[in-house]
């Protein structure tokens, strides 16, 4: 309550996902306390692959019942997708459940998927183009309800295979299909067609795509929950490094332009080249998982684990409530991200969580993954 006994009006926020495969739980985590925090208002949200996922799941969960219902649509989404995956050959073996490594890169079924998407076409392997996780998207989300939300406006992005240009699902054009395309693999699944166009992920063209928010609304604080590293030191060796590092900076590529351009546009706004009441002076908020995944390896994005979903929706959470701490009141009154310091290519000012980080103590304290959980 603010000193005249009135309820202090909510800070109104854009919201941009990234995509990164089941770590798109832990962007769950971070919306769960953003919703809970309850001092925010998301006027549009944009989301890339497991980011689109978690976009329409919140929106679809808000038509339902507010922020309480969107907390419970995200839970309810992340759990069917574990449930779907609990036969997946993609297993923790038990030597590293015992070490408490949460890994699967030691599995065979990860040896066999990742042999194959290597070495074969999905056209070829896959000629019925099976994807369990349509079953997932289709089965917990009203599309219909997305569409007709205003409160919070939805864009999900994928890549268009013939043009190499993204596409911007706007808010009627959210559907299923839209969804998957933006989480289409070519490795893995055959391209999604939608209207006769083939699209692939999101993440190459933009990940997650920030410029439709200049579009949509008047609101100049862009928050960004990231999942893949900009920066990451140390040359890798081994083969599955080498390729790990290509997709982060791959799909990192379109965020960086963006980068530029925000910060282009900000300069000369500054300057006073350009009137400001015709252009947005963006306002860029970052939540990142850099340190929460320092000891991940990329292997873990294809785990489906209830435990291990479970644990990075809380490294989520506890990453957002490190944001709002330190942060929360920068928002409406200046950027937090220091734009300069990506195009130079130097680690993030922000990156450094504060003494008082629930992320390192949550990682310092953490118990030790154990056997999956029954579900």
């Amino acid at each position: 309550m603010t000193a005249n006994g009135k309820t202090p009006a909510k800070k109104p926020i854009n919201v941009a996902l990234q995509g990164g495969g089941s770590h798109g739980a832990f962007s769950w985590g971070v919306l769960d306390r953003l919703l809970e925090d309850g001092r925010l208002s998301f006027d549009a949200v944009s989301g890339t692959s497991a980011g689109a996922m978690n976009a329409v799941a919140l929106v679809d969960g808000w038509m339902r019942g507010g922020p309480e219902g969107a907390r419970e649509k995200l839970h309810d989404f992340w759990k069917a997708v574990a449930r779907n995956g609990r036969f997946s050959p993609i297993q923790r073996t038990p030597w590293d459940m015992l070490l408490g490594n949460w890994s699967v890169e030691n599995s065979p079924g990860y040896y066999w998927y990742d042999m194959m998407s290597r070495a074969f076409s999905p056209y070829l392997v896959n000629p019925l183009d099976i994807n369990p996780l349509r079953d997932v998207v289709e089965a917990e989300i009203d599309f219909d309800r997305v569409r007709a939300c205003r409160a919070i406006k939805v864009f999900v992005s994928a890549t268009n295979v013939e043009t190499g240009q993204i596409r911007v699902f706007n808010p009627d054009e959210i559907t299923a299909d839209a969804v998957m395309a933006s989480a289409c693999l070519p490795q893995l699944f055959r391209a999604v067609e939608i209207d006769g166009v083939p699209y692939w992920d999101g993440g190459y063209g933009g990940n997650p795509a920030i410029f439709p928010f200049f579009y949509a609304n008047r609101t100049e604080d862009v928050l960004l929950v990231q999942i893949n590293p900009v920066v990451r030191e140390g040359t890798p060796r081994s083969a599955n490094e080498i390729q790990n590092r290509i997709d982060e900076i791959t799909f990192n590529a379109g965020l960086l332009r963006e980068f530029r351009a925000i910060a282009f546009v900000k300069e000369l706004i500054a300057a006073g080249r350009l009137p400001k009441d015709e252009y947005r002076d963006i306002r860029l908020h970052r939540i990142d998982a850099d340190e929460a995944f320092r000891e991940l390896s990329a292997s873990s994005k294809v785990s489906a684990e209830w435990a291990f979903l479970e644990y990075l929706r809380d490294l989520g959470r506890n990453a957002a409530g490190d944001w709002l701490e330190e942060h929360f009141d920068a928002v409406g009154e200046r950027p937090t991200v220091d734009l300069e310091a990506f195009l130079v290519l130097r680690p993030p000012v922000d990156r450094k969580p504060g003494p008082g980080s629930r992320v390192r103590a949550f990682l310092a304290n953490r118990p030790k993954p154990g056997p999956a959980r029954r579900r």
